[in-house]
């Protein structure tokens, strides 16, 4: 290991207050106890001797996972195999081993795990280590659970080794062991015995009436919340290496465009700039700071081909996939019940449109690469870093043993960092390689960078014909939907089933709603624009389409559009409970204000269930969302006030691409590139919330992104009912609801 990376690790503990996992490992087996647990779809444990390395692997006795490490000092540290990008799960990770361990919450620390796909995959993504598809706390509850049983019972073990007495006698409590005789010990003054002891088969696991931290409203506060107050959470900025430059890249400014030529003579003359070099991504300006780089790209005199994108346009291509439309696609659906013949039938015909998205994340994408010695380096916020730490290594040249991935905290994702192309990795190492390897460097996207010629969610077209007959119930309805492929050309093609990419169909097919009839068929045209997951992904679109026709549908019925809904969920018991449960709290059917109107919609996603009504007012044609009543059925709730806190998130990010998300495309390049165009919501813009976790026995399931689906159509369908014409084209900005 590179003195300087050892250096870097010791000061981050120093802050943190507590040992890094090296500072443990370097002193060998009698500094604490090291618990690697082998859970779920993991290999055997290995028998081994001494310490376990900072790549999990190493010569320790227990394997295959690394998730708890107990030192001397009775700090509790726990290796969280999914990245911390804001939404809490390095809590939720850390209290279900700290539940199971019967650690003092006080004395526990949480790290991110390394690169290491063996020990560290996601188990929902079979061996692929990486974060996504609010998946974190859904696939590794037992995981982790079981690793904290693992070393609570060994702690156990070992005390009764030492005082003679049989194990069950012995009580955990707080990081202490104790017995009715009256010796006591902390779990740090038991740990050298401990790791000296055989790995458990089946340790047993608390019931729930025995947890302290899973699923209390008390329980667990956030665990990386003192540091990002007192500013010693390291973020990629945060990362200090001794001669570090930084990279601006000059980016092709459309969508296609090739670089013809270059004269970085000016660029040069800035103060600061030490080099221009150009890579794959465009042209890199490296200086000794962000203001020097940022001046010394803009002396940049850069000479473009964009003829290829020329015609790229957001109006001419929403034309052609109308046109599209029209004709036969590839069918998602097998449907089961015949159209309906009925007499008195009532159809509504409908072309919604949504533009494409930008994930806007607080924190522009950004990696820092170091090539010395023969081996990469990178610090970034690895969403995936089994693909970062793939592409890393063939940018860089070298076999994947000799690069080194370190996962920092990210200030928001949304999806952006987690692509399949690594850019951001990728790019850093380009012009690490590009500049010799002589100084580590630090690539940093510009908000314009990010937004003008990043990933987006893509631009999607729904065209639906659906029915009712005379008995007021849904006799057909078919369904075409136009859009980009987000797994196309990427390592997850594989997941495209039948010519079906389901990231585009999902919340139309499959749906919690009791549709038989209906008739699925998508087209997935290929465009120069690189598509990507956006928080909650396909059901950001399908979501708004369903709920919106269900309720005019239930309009065209004369029916209520909440017990339109009970109709079709007999199936789905839990999604009717939430609705019902938004729907009384919100005091659906009761008399409202004057001039205000409750709209709702419920939509299954990552295996949770949400409902949530809108209370919208209209003054001077303007739109306000006085409150949002949301009810999350999402499995146990591991720590309620992040569910809730998610819930909320959800929401407001819901709201401000609803009022405002859009990139424009013209002429191949995106209208919007800062947030003087791309508006966010404001605060004063925010709805009062109000979130009901219905309590459930059910595993976990997802949270991150659940919220954001049913809030657009919730506050559309309330629009409605106050007389505005439907909105089929988002953003509301669109059609002036909004101030802008």
């Amino acid at each position: 290991m590179h003195p300087l990376i050892r250096e870097m690790e010791a000061r981050a503990a120093r802050q943190a207050r507590g040992p890094t996992r090296r500072t443990v490992l370097k002193a060998g087996a009698g500094s604490g106890l090291i618990v690697l647990c082998g859970a779920c779809s993991t290999p055997p444990a290995v028998p081994r001797t001494g310490g376990v390395a900072a790549d999990g692997t190493g010569t320790g006795p227990f394997a295959p996972n690394a998730f708890v490490r107990i030192g001397s000092d009775d700090i509790v540290t726990i290796v969280c195999k999914h990245h911390e990008m804001g939404q809490g799960n390095m809590t939720g990770l850390a209290s279900i081993v700290a539940d199971e361990l019967d650690a003092d919450w006080a004395r526990v620390r949480a790290e991110q795990a390394p690169s290491n796909a063996k020990l560290y995959n996601n188990l929902a993504f079979g061996p692929m280590q990486g974060t996504g598809g609010s998946s974190a706390i859904a696939n590794a509850y037992e995981q982790m659970r079981e690793a904290g049983a693992t070393a609570r019972a060994m702690l156990v073990a070992a005390a009764a080794q030492a005082w003679g007495v049989d194990p069950a006698e012995i009580r955990t409590r707080a990081s202490v062991l104790s017995h009715a005789s009256g010796r006591r010990a902390t779990y740090g003054e038991m740990a050298e015995a401990a790791s000296r002891l055989p790995l458990p088969d089946k340790p047993a696991l608390k019931s729930p009436a025995q947890f302290v931290y899973i699923g209390k409203e008390r329980g667990a506060p956030r665990v990386d919340s003192p540091s990002k107050c007192d500013g010693t959470a390291v973020y990629t900025s945060d990362v200090k290496l001794p001669g570090l430059l930084t990279a601006l890249i000059a980016w092709p400014p459309s969508f296609g465009a090739r670089l013809v030529s270059f004269d970085a003579s000016a660029a040069r003359q800035v103060k600061g700039v030490v080099d221009v070099v150009q890579v794959p991504e465009g042209v890199a300006v490296v200086a000794t700071g962000t203001w020097a780089a940022l001046q010394g790209r803009r002396a940049l005199v850069v000479q473009w081909d964009e003829s290829a994108g020329r015609a790229l346009d957001s109006d001419a291509l929403l034309a052609s996939y109308r046109a599209q439309a029209a004709r036969p696609g590839l069918p998602f659906t097998k449907p089961a019940a015949p159209q309906s013949a009925a007499a008195g039938v009532k159809t509504v015909d409908a072309v919604y449109e949504f533009p494409f998205l930008a994930h806007a994340t607080m924190e522009p994408m950004n990696c820092v690469a170091w090539l010395h010695d023969g081996q990469l380096d990178t610090w970034s916020g690895h969403q995936f870093p089994s693909l970062d730490h793939q592409f890393a290594a063939q940018a860089a040249g070298l076999p994947m043993e000799r690069v080194h991935l370190h996962s920092v905290l990210s200030g928001g994702s949304f999806g952006r960092r987690a692509n399949g192309a690594a850019d951001f990795t990728v790019a850093a190492v380009h012009v690490a390689k590009a500049i010799g390897g002589r100084a580590p460097v630090r690539l940093q996207y510009m908000r314009e960078d990010d937004m003008g010629a990043g990933y987006y969610r893509p631009l999607v077209l729904h065209a639906v014909r659906a029915s009712v007959d005379g008995r007021g119930r849904i006799a057909d309805w078919s369904h075409t939907i136009v859009g980009q492929s987000i797994m196309a050309g990427t390592p997850m093609a594989s997941m495209i089933k039948e010519g079906i990419d389901e990231t585009l169909v999902e919340g139309v097919h499959p749906s919690a709603y009791d549709l038989p009839m209906l008739r699925g068929q998508a087209h997935m045209p290929v465009l120069p624009v690189r598509p990507l997951w956006w928080r909650s992904v396909g059901n950001t679109h399908t979501a708004f389409v369903m709920e919106t026709m269900l309720d005019e549908l239930a309009e065209a019925a004369g029916r209520d559009a909440l017990e339109f809904r009970l109709d079709l969920l007999h199936r789905s018991p839990r999604a009717a409970g939430v609705l019902r449960l938004a729907a009384e709290k919100a005091g659906w059917g009761r008399a409202g204000a004057p001039g205000s109107a409750l709209g709702l919609a419920v939509h299954e996603s990552f295996k949770s269930f949400v409902a949530q009504v809108a209370e919208v007012s209209m003054r001077d044609g303007k739109l306000k969302v006085e409150r949002v009543v949301c009810a999350v059925d999402c499995g146990l709730a591991v720590n309620p006030d992040v569910v809730r806190a998610q819930m909320e998130g959800g929401i407001g990010f819901a709201l401000g691409a609803l009022y405002y998300g859009e990139i424009e495309l013209r002429g191949g390049r995106a209208v919007q590139r800062n947030f003087d165009g791309y508006r966010s919501l404001r605060l004063h813009e925010m709805p009062r919330v109000e979130v009901h976790i219905v309590p459930s026995p059910e595993a976990p399931t997802g949270v991150g992104e659940p919220g954001v689906p049913p809030l657009a159509p919730a506050v559309v369908n309330a629009m409605a009912r106050l007389g505005v014409p439907r909105v089929r084209r988002l953003p509301l900005s669109r059609g002036h609801f909004v101030a802008t």
